[in-house]
């Protein structure tokens, strides 16, 4: 028998009909789902330091379990010293299982591990049903050794859903386990 992640198990068996019964939809089709989250970093002192995007893309693959992808700059900025194929931050984009399993440890063991965490601020979405989470440390992931940090730095998580709405990204989300702070 195949590994199926704990989260998407439960989206298949509890999420899909309370999200139905919510929002009264005719077919499990239309119940939304969550399509790829998006982890990406910035490096801005990679203009001086190339070595940095290394390690960017190195902590990336760690927290993520997926080989991270180097970008590069589209234009040039001269008040940045910038010029265009530089590289300029890291992202990694996760579908499927290695999706849900990183939600999953996103949620149990790294989110509570931020200082004085009260909740995720529910004002990140877009209007079309996607969400941006930033954090501000990469060290509330139990992967990142932190005695191996050369420089702390942040980093931001997309999640990209099928939803229409604001609303239903947010009780698809909540129903996965994300915990938005009560306003």
């Amino acid at each position: 028998m195949a590994y199926i992640p704990r989260l998407k198990e439960e989206y298949n068996s509890r999420v899909i009909s309370a999200l139905t019964e919510e929002f009264s939809y005719k077919n499990v089709m239309q119940v939304p789902k969550l399509q790829k989250i998006v982890v990406s970093k910035g490096v801005g002192a990679a203009v001086a330091d190339k070595k940095l995007i290394d390690y960017a893309v190195e902590e990336l693959t760690k927290i993520t379990g997926q080989k991270a992808l180097s970008t590069i700059s589209k234009k040039d900025v001269a008040t940045f010293k910038l010029r265009k194929g530089m590289p300029i931050g890291a992202k990694v984009t996760l579908r499927g299982d290695k999706m849900y399993e990183f939600l999953d440890r996103l949620v149990t063991a790294s989110l509570p591990r931020v200082r004085d965490f009260g909740g995720i601020k529910a004002n990140g979405f877009d209007g079309r049903g996607n969400y941006n989470l930033g954090i501000t440390e990469q060290i509330i992931f139990p992967e990142i050794d932190i005695d191996k940090v050369n420089k702390i730095s942040g980093m931001d998580i997309t999640f990209v859903t099928s939803a229409n709405t604001d609303k239903e990204a947010k009780s698809l989300l909540t129903e996965l386990g994300l915990p938005f702070k009560n306003n």
